[in-house]
């Protein structure tokens, strides 16, 4: 079982260029660590105290997970999770 997630361009340099990598289906959380595992220092990037950084959105299927349950939202099987950093600017 795994998923899909889409790694945005201000990380990709931690990927090796992937835009695209693939992990097991389960909770973000544990995204996160098997994202950490196969690139190190992409979660220092994303994660501050434990707690996703406020710049740092992230979807499942469209879905964001601040609205479910937070890094406890499960991704299933096939599911397609966007990391999607905020742009800001005027």
């Amino acid at each position: 079982m795994s998923v899909k997630v889409r790694i945005p361009a201000q990380l990709r340099q931690l990927t090796g260029g992937e835009g695209v990598v693939e992990c097991d289906a389960g909770p973000v959380e544990n995204i996160i660590k098997q994202l950490e595992e196969k690139h190190g220092g992409i979660s220092e990037r994303m994660l501050e105290n434990g707690e996703l950084r406020r710049f740092i959105n992230i979807y499942i299927d469209g879905e964001d997970i601040r609205f479910e349950d937070g890094l406890a939202t499960e991704a299933g099987d096939g599911a397609e999770v966007s990391i999607v950093p905020a742009v800001a600017g005027g």
